[in-house]
């Protein structure tokens, strides 16, 4: 074809997020003109992407790059990339707990590893935050199942369930589980809880922010005084989170929290970090999920969980439904430790084939 060039990619639904998935042998090793390669693919920066595959949202504006592993505990690599659909930036900065949830299908279905029963177990090294995630494909008759019974919020209708099992990504960003060091700290006047286990997040109450906690997305974005307090907070916290000026960064995700409606655990309200998400990151509910489970916390204050509670199953609600974490943690004191976080995302190919860039990208790099 004149003028641009092809490069193969398959576009999937992971959990509630959808993305390109390329391997990582198709794409430039040069991390600049690989950038410039996946705007062009999803036609960013353009508040509506229309000249390429985003979405026009950071849900549906996002790229999992998956090559088979040189590791002994691996079979796959991934690494997540956000591209942004309102500036020309793409991050690899956070890790994306949705697009996992396709990364097993889409080794599968690329040969990266040999399907040997009706269910497949694929290791995949997570590179943003160097830790390993554990997920079962179901593969019968020697093919990916994408049809099932499986139902998650925020994703109509039903697939095939992948469980996921996350082991030793507590800290994994930040180097601490509690970055700060403490259960609660108090920033810019308001009471917070830092916590990273597989996503740094904020806690913060609601009602804090004189909000119930059970606002629409909308009603929270278009409330101006309560976003830039937000971000403030979050931009305070970076340093102390280990993360730096985080002025340009998707990390800390900010979660407001209120008590739970409807017969779960908590209940959030999560920016992403300016936007307000539609239900709540992988990540982000496995570290609120991790939070309600720290004595003291903003979390924990608010939750509805026992005390001790050792292996649990954690329901955060979100503003289209429930997010289900199962908790191992340990006592230690008042100090606790993660020993594994496993949940239940669904996830289907959508289609595959190529992604047209044009020549004007390899010039410009």
């Amino acid at each position: 074809m004149s003028g641009q060039t092809a490069i193969r990619c398959s576009v999937l639904r992971g959990g509630t997020s959808k993305g390109l998935y390329f391997r990582g042998d198709d794409l430039p090793r040069d991390t600049s003109l690989r950038d410039a390669v996946l705007l062009a693919a999803m036609g960013s920066p353009d508040e509506r992407e229309i000249d390429g595959m985003g979405g026009g949202h950071p849900l549906t504006s996002k790229v999992a790059v998956v090559q088979p592993s040189s590791r002994s505990d691996a079979d796959v690599e991934y690494l997540f990339l956000q591209v942004w659909p309102d500036r020309a930036e793409v991050s690899d900065n956070q890790n994306c707990g949705n697009l996992l949830a396709g990364v097993g299908p889409f080794a599968l279905e690329e040969g990266m590893l040999e399907i040997k029963s009706d269910v497949t177990t694929v290791r995949i090294w997570m590179q943003n935050t160097q830790s390993l995630a554990v997920a079962k494909i179901q593969t019968p008759d020697g093919r990916v199942r994408y049809d099932g019974d499986a139902r998650i919020d925020g994703v109509p209708g039903t697939s095939a369930p992948i469980p996921i099992n996350f082991l030793d990504v507590a800290g994994s960003s930040c180097g601490d589980l509690l970055p700060t060091g403490n259960a609660v700290d108090t920033v810019l006047g308001t009471r917070v809880t830092c916590i990273d286990n597989g996503m740094p997040v904020v806690c913060l109450r609601a009602q804090d922010f004189g909000l119930t906690g059970y606002e629409t997305p909308a009603e929270i974005e278009s409330n101006v005084d309560v976003c830039a307090r937000v971000e403030e907070i979050r931009r305070a916290v970076g340093p102390l989170m280990n993360l730096g000026d985080v002025a340009n960064k998707t990390v800390p995700k900010m979660s407001l929290l209120a008590s739970a409606k409807h017969g779960g655990s908590i209940s959030t309200r999560t920016f992403i970090p300016t936007r307000v998400h539609e239900a709540i990151g992988v990540f982000g509910a496995v570290s609120v999920a991790t939070a309600c489970l720290v004595p003291g916390s903003v979390a924990n204050e608010i939750a509805n969980v026992t005390p001790g509670d050792t292996d649990t199953l954690i329901t955060v609600e979100h503003p289209t439904g429930y997010f289900d974490v199962a908790m191992d943690v340990d006592y230690d004191a008042n100090d606790v430790r993660v020993r594994s976080s496993a949940l239940l995302r669904t996830a289907r190919m959508l289609m595959r084939g190529d992604v047209f860039i044009p020549s004007s990208v390899w010039k410009l790099s």
